[in-house]
């Protein structure tokens, strides 16, 4: 596969090849290995600013955290019968819907 043929979906498809988990833990494997990852993620971004490190290296490196997010929303996704396109298109559905009501901020599920 080349780079011109990735999408949301095709790396869902190659990310299951690396789903390694007993069908007991499906979805809650990816859930929680999503929260660590993510918690990861802010880890490092705290240090930018604890370190004054926003060197391009570091900054790969928060990259690199961000792919194995990308990884576990993939894989939990799959485990719960959606695609990551189904789940890309509902998001900006439900972002758009909000701007157009005018509650782009705020907090609650369904506003």
């Amino acid at each position: 596969m080349t780079r011109d043929n990735w999408n949301l979906n095709n790396y869902q498809m190659q990310a299951r090849k690396f789903a390694i988990y007993p069908e007991r833990m499906k979805v809650v494997y990816p859930a929680l290995g999503l929260a660590g990852e993510a918690g990861e993620v802010a880890d490092k971004v705290k240090k930018i600013y604890r370190d004054d490190r926003d060197d391009a290296k570091f900054l790969t490196e928060i990259a690199k955290e961000i792919g194995d997010v990308m990884w576990y929303c993939a894989v939990l996704a799959e485990d719960l019968g959606f695609s990551l396109q189904q789940i890309a298109e509902m998001n900006i559905y439900k972002l758009q819907s909000r701007k157009s009501a005018g509650n782009i901020v705020g907090s609650g599920d369904n506003r």
